[in-house]
Parts: C-alpha cells; structure tokens; sequence
C-alpha cells in the first residue's frame, strides 16, 4: 500500500514538472520579446536558474551527512542534462545551434566542469572551494546579464504602462512555473528515493540516477515544451546555462554548507561527463543536434546507467 502511494505522489510531481516547465518558458519567451534579447540568453538565466531549483534544494537538504547524495546529483544531472535531454529534444526536432552557443556559452560550460575537477583533485570540495565556485557563478551571472544589456533595444516604444502589464504577467507565470517545478521535483525525488532505497542502492548511486535524473526532469520537460514551441535556443539555453548552475551554484553552496567528500571512484563520472560535454562541443560544430546524434546520446546515456549498475 505505502509503495502504491509513492508511486501516485511521484506521478503527481511529474503532472507539476509538465504544468510549470509550461508557465516557465511562456514567461521567457515575453520577458525576451518586450526586452528584446534573444532566447538563448533567456534560456540561461531565467529558464535555466528556475529548473535548477530542484537541484539547489536537493543539495541544501543533503548537505553535510548526505554530500555523496550532492555529487552525484552534479554530475548525474549534467550527465543526463545532455545524453536523456538534449537526446531526447533532437530525435524529436534537429537542434539547430547559433555559432555564438558555440565560441562562448559552450567553452564555459567545459571551463566550469574542468574546475570542478580540479578542486577535486585534494579529495574533497572544501567550503573555501564552494566559495571560488560561488564567486565564479556570480562573474558569470554578471558576463550573462552584460550580453542582456547589449541586447536591449533603447528604442523601445511601448507605453510604460503596457510594459508594466506585460512584466507582470511574465512574473506571475514564471513564478508559478518555478514552484510548480519546486514542488514537483520534491513530490518526484523523494518518493523516487523512497522507492529505490527497497532496492538497497547507495547514496552515491541514488545521486547519480534517481536523484540526477529526478531533478533533470524541469530541464527536459521546459526543453521539450520550449522545442515544440519553436524556441529551440531557450531548450539549448536551458540546457547549457543548468549545466554551469549546477556545477558553480549546486556544487558551491553544498561545499559551503558542509564540505563535500571527493572519492576516488568518482573521477571516472567525471570523466564520463566530460565525455559527454564534448561530444556536444563536437555535434554544434556542424551547426545542428541531428536526430542521429541525438540517438547517439540517448543510447549513450542508457549505456552509462546501465555501466554504474553494473559496477
């Protein structure tokens, strides 16, 4: 009985991802229209920040006893960010991919997985190390938002009252997005814990799959509804700007709270998730996610899961 009502409350926070993955990137898409920035921009900030919750939230609660929990959720969610994701959105639709993804936001997002690593290297990310991760979100944050300011049109001629109604309407749906996405994730994670906890997994193990795919679930349903909408720079956007949230703002603020312990098993994850950064790298370089390649990954990333339970 109790594992059926796990199942309907997981199904429940599901129903939430796909209603507020919705709202999200409605909200987005009108914030970027009267700003007049591009989607992409938008897909990294206010999309990606909102379905990084889940992430943020998971690493708060398992701070300090659990941080086994919050290294897996990084790397499992990033891993699974690109192969289940990305995979998923471009057999559905080919990705076409702005160079400028390209020669910027992608480098980063290798750039912070290669810091990651490298504060690694002493077996464990220190509360000093989340604070360089934390530091380095908030210069990233601020490079992001320059990009918003040239974008702007100073020519602008809509009333200031017009525009008011439009911000507010974007507000509400996005703030309505996020805690839907909030509240679902929870719903979903936990009673997905709970579920894999009677199979007897590891912490490590239920953070690299159950909690990193989980929390991955705002990410692919906004990229989803964002592609099936047209605006495949905000699912691309969502997707790489996540990915960088994760390792500098999820990773940061756990290390901050209570340390995380690094062992030495854990290299060939990241060693996988780098993997999978490049052959993203290396699929934008044509200019389009073809629906080949989004198999290549979809398969790949089943491989992986596969591979961790086998060892």
């Amino acid at each position: 009985m109790e594992i059926s009502i796990n199942v309907a409350l997981t199904l429940v926070g599901l129903a939430m991802l796909c209603f507020g993955g919705n709202w999200l990137v409605s909200g987005g898409v009108i914030i970027a229209k009267k700003l007049r920035i591009s989607n992409l921009i938008i897909g990294m900030t206010i999309v990606a920040y909102g379905t990084s919750t889940p992430e943020l939230a998971a690493s708060v609660v398992a701070a300090g006893e659990h941080s086994e929990i919050i290294l897996g959720n990084v790397i499992g969610s990033n891993i699974a960010n690109i192969g289940m994701v990305i995979g998923i959105a471009a057999i559905m639709v080919p990705l076409v991919i702005r160079r400028s993804t390209l020669r910027k936001e992608i480098p980063i997002m290798l750039g912070v997985s290669f810091l990651l690593i490298a504060l690694s290297l002493d077996g464990e990310v220190s509360q000093y190390d989340g604070i360089i991760l934390i530091g380095s979100l908030i210069a990233f944050t601020i490079f992001t938002f320059k990009g918003i300011k040239k974008q702007r049109d100073e020519n602008n001629k809509d009333t200031k009252d017009t525009k008011n109604k439009v911000y507010l309407k974007a507000a509400g749906l996005i703030t309505l997005g996020v805690i839907l996405l909030g509240f679902g994730a929870y719903l979903a994670v936990e009673n997905a814990v709970v579920l894999a906890k009677e199979f007897g997994l590891s912490e490590k193990l239920i953070g690299l799959t159950v909690i990193a795919i989980g929390t991955s679930l705002p990410e692919l349903i906004t990229s989803v509804i964002a592609i099936r909408k047209g605006h495949t720079d905000i699912g691309i956007g969502n997707i790489i700007g996540s990915n960088i949230y994760n390792v500098l703002m999820i990773m940061g603020v756990g290390a901050v709270l209570g340390g995380v312990i690094v062992a030495s098993d854990v290299f060939i994850d990241y060693a996988i998730m780098i993997a999978f950064s490049v052959s993203l790298f290396v699929a934008l370089k044509m200019g389009v996610i073809s629906k080949v390649m989004g198999m290549v990954l979809a398969i790949a990333y089943v491989s992986y899961l596969v591979f961790i339970f086998v060892i």
